[in-house]
């Protein structure tokens, strides 16, 4: 069932999103104030940060939370494997996940968002949480919306 909340938390942050971002096409500044924006918008978090693709790897990009991974092999992880597969990935328990890599210890819980350009990933939109199972279809559809709004802006 949806959360008129969480539905209205991620209108919220999809307004600030495009208001924030209007007009900037670079890529870098954008991803650092969406990170920005839904790390200290949404709540239990421990990162919020971006991935993109540099030939057969994903590089980290601009984030907020603790240091991380700076490179990840396409296919690995949560991150590469949402890259290779060009689909999100919603993962209630990390420690459950084939080949889990473990950037920061205290995480337990990812979504990762593909961004999906002409048709392949160019990166991800990597989320973690320090609670178990705490993203659901309802926060993958507000992601998922607010990769679409810095895609458009971010040409």
């Amino acid at each position: 069932m949806e959360s008129p909340d969480k539905l209205a938390l991620y209108r919220d942050l999809a307004a600030q999103l495009a208001a924030l971002i209007a007009g900037e096409p670079d890529r870098i500044a954008n991803a650092a104030n969406m990170a920005a924006l839904i790390y200290h918008g949404l709540p239990d978090l421990n990162w919020a940060g971006f991935y993109f693709a540099q030939g057969d790897e994903l590089v980290l990009g601009p984030f907020q939370g603790q240091p991380a991974c700076v490179r990840i092999p396409w296919g690995n992880g949560v991150c590469g494997t949402a890259a290779a597969r060009a689909v999100t990935m919603l993962v209630p328990d990390v420690h459950e996940f084939p080949g889990h890599i473990a950037c920061d210890p205290v995480s337990q819980s990812e979504l990762v968002v593909p961004l999906i350009e002409d048709g392949r990933a160019t990166g991800v939109l990597d989320l973690d949480s320090p609670r178990l199972a705490r993203f659901d279809a309802e926060d993958q559809a507000g992601c998922e919306e607010l990769v679409r709004i810095f895609l458009a802006a971010s040409r």
